[in-house]
């Protein structure tokens, strides 16, 4: 009979006028909760996300945001990684935000030696990109212990520039042809160690394999780079040469050459560098490349 009575009372609700307080409860219950946004971040500055493709509010992902180069922009930068689709197969949450203009009107990220200050009134990058760290810890189904960074030139800057300056928000990042301080003082003294792998090609005219001047500063070298954040961690100088891989598609066969200093280092932190043999500043990527960077990224 009470089974009865509630099935009454659920029909009586569907059938009710239309502004019903009922009614609407009910069609709030029956919709369930609103999706997750698509865009975080300040209303004058937002950034676009995307989700696993099987998002779960109960879950626990990791975070990757994924740092542009200079001229570009979030959602070109994601283009040119796959992120789409990757954060929708390999499940985490990536956030793709924008840089300000410069003093030339490009977009930019207020990183190290080679970018800093590029614009009349150059914004706090650092305190903007953790701040969308934060609200993206309080919005989403987020691993605040996986949170990664993957930058291409100036967004490979701006990613060391984290690892120095917010090293206890990040887990590890991966830089396509950037770099860091070239006064190893400028880094600080970073609280926690933070997993690097540097990917560089050996023909990058831009921002140099080998180090040295680019606009109005310089960098070191990619080797030099990886050794500093390895230092740091305590991993011994031993480096160890890994199986080549197939990164770009402008050189034939496994072209890429890994090598990794993992031995003594803070338990869970890695430190690798791929050098892509004959690879320019903006390679042409081959299936998978970006997959393989990740795995390993996500692994740390």
């Amino acid at each position: 009979m009470r089974n009865a009575c509630i099935l009454a009372s659920l029909l009586w609700v569907a059938c009710g006028d239309d502004g019903d307080p009922a009614v609407d409860m009910a069609v709030a219950i029956d919709a369930g909760p609103p999706p997750p946004p698509s865009e975080i971040g300040p209303e004058e500055r937002p950034a676009s996300v995307r989700l696993p493709g099987e998002y779960d509010s109960s879950g626990n992902y990791p975070i990757v945001m994924v740092l542009h180069g200079n001229g570009a922009s979030g959602l070109i930068q994601g283009a040119y990684f796959g992120i789409p689709r990757l954060a929708r197969d390999m499940e985490f949450i990536a956030i793709l935000p924008d840089g300000t203009l410069s003093d030339d009107g490009t977009p930019y990220w207020n990183a190290t030696d080679v970018y800093i200050g590029r614009a009349v009134d150059p914004a706090d990058d650092v305190a903007y990109l953790t701040g969308l760290i934060d609200e993206a810890l309080a919005t989403y189904a987020a691993d605040p212990e996986r949170v990664y960074l993957l930058g291409h030139s100036n967004g490979g800057f701006m990613s060391y520039r984290l690892a120095c300056d917010a090293s206890e928000t990040f887990a590890g990042l991966v830089s396509l042809a950037g770099s860091t301080w070239n006064d190893p003082a400028d880094c600080g003294d970073p609280a926690e160690p933070v997993s690097v792998l540097q990917i560089h090609g050996t023909m990058d005219d831009s921002i140099r394999y080998e180090g040295g001047d680019f606009r109005d500063g310089a960098h070191p070298s990619a080797r030099e780079t990886v050794e500093r954040f390895a230092d740091r961690s305590g991993c011994d100088d031993t480096w160890t040469d890994g199986e080549p891989v197939d990164f770009v598609t402008m050189v034939d066969g496994a072209e890429t050459l890994v090598e990794s200093r993992s031995t003594g280092c803070t338990e869970g932190t890695d430190y690798q560098l791929w050098t892509i043999v004959d690879g320019t500043h903006i390679p042409t990527l081959s299936d998978g490349a970006t997959q393989r960077a990740l795995e390993w990224l996500l692994a740390r």
